[in-house]
């Protein structure tokens, strides 16, 4: 269990590859992103 063995954390980094022992980390989507600044809240 090492750098050269494909099931761990440490292998799959050194290959540089994803898997499940290390999947991907997705980025959140910013509040500008959530907020629309083009739409302008109606005053009743």
């Amino acid at each position: 269990m090492g750098k050269g063995d494909k099931k761990t954390k440490r292998g799959k980094i050194n290959r540089g590859t994803f898997g499940a022992r290390r999947p991907r980390i997705k980025k959140k989507p910013s509040l500008e992103s959530k907020i629309s600044i083009d739409k302008k809240a109606i005053p009743n």
